[in-house]
């Protein structure tokens, strides 16, 4: 059964220079969870954030859920270093851990929820044998790397299909979205079982963050 609904506005199509007040404008404006894109250019082709950064938000004033999403390998001491950061929930690709359920027990033994995160054409039974120790899966609608792609549409069936994989579980497991997530979408994702959406330039890129977020509430609220 999907949980209550969640924006997760990605800081990574924000105001660099004003980071900390972009952040606190978005939350302000309706927005529930800060997502924090952590790139490497190694796993990915970009480099952005270190647990730093994560702390710094923190000692800014943003008391939101931090939703850290680890594009990183190896992945272990920067998941440690991040909960130590202030994250809430640290989520990683399984092909870049050598040990999937040793990530995960570091990072609830560190005192944040664990997510798996699953490229677009990383099959769902990659995470079957964890599903019963994650807190969210994170299922990826682009190919990671950067900000502003276009949904692929074939995830949509993947989605539905890791909804039924979840209420079928009988867990409280989230199921999230990353990537090309908008107004003109985001009702189709939580009809098709997604309940946290992450979206970066359609919320910051629009001039109006409330307006923005308001609308994609009010799409949620249509579908059901």
């Amino acid at each position: 059964m999907k949980q209550s609904p969640v924006i997760a506005p990605s800081i990574l199509s924000a105001d660099f220079a004003r980071l900390g007040d972009d952040a606190q404008a978005v939350l302000d404006a309706g927005g529930d969870w800060v997502h924090f894109d952590v790139m490497d250019n190694h796993y990915v082709p970009n480099l952005t954030f270190g647990p730093m950064i994560c702390k710094a938000l923190r000692n800014h004033g943003i008391t939101a859920p931090i939703d850290v999403h680890l594009m990183v390998e190896p992945v272990d001491d920067l998941a440690e270093a991040f909960a130590g950061a202030g994250a809430s929930l640290i989520s990683f690709h399984p092909e870049a851990s050598r040990h999937v359920d040793r990530t995960i027990g570091l990072i609830r033994d560190a005192g944040c929820k664990a997510g798996v995160v699953l490229n677009p054409a990383t099959p769902l039974d990659a995470i079957t044998c964890v599903l019963g120790k994650v807190d969210m899966i994170l299922l990826m609608s682009v190919n990671p790397g950067f900000g502003g792609q276009k949904f692929i549409p074939y995830v949509m069936d993947k989605i539905r299909q890791a909804r039924a994989i979840i209420d079928d579980s009988g867990r409280d497991i989230r199921l999230e979205v990353d990537g090309g997530v908008d107004v003109g979408n985001i009702g189709a994702l939580y009809e098709a079982g997604c309940d946290t959406f992450v979206s970066g330039s359609a919320i910051f890129g629009s001039g109006d963050y409330a307006k923005t977020i308001a609308a994609m509430k009010s799409e949620i609220d249509s579908s059901g």
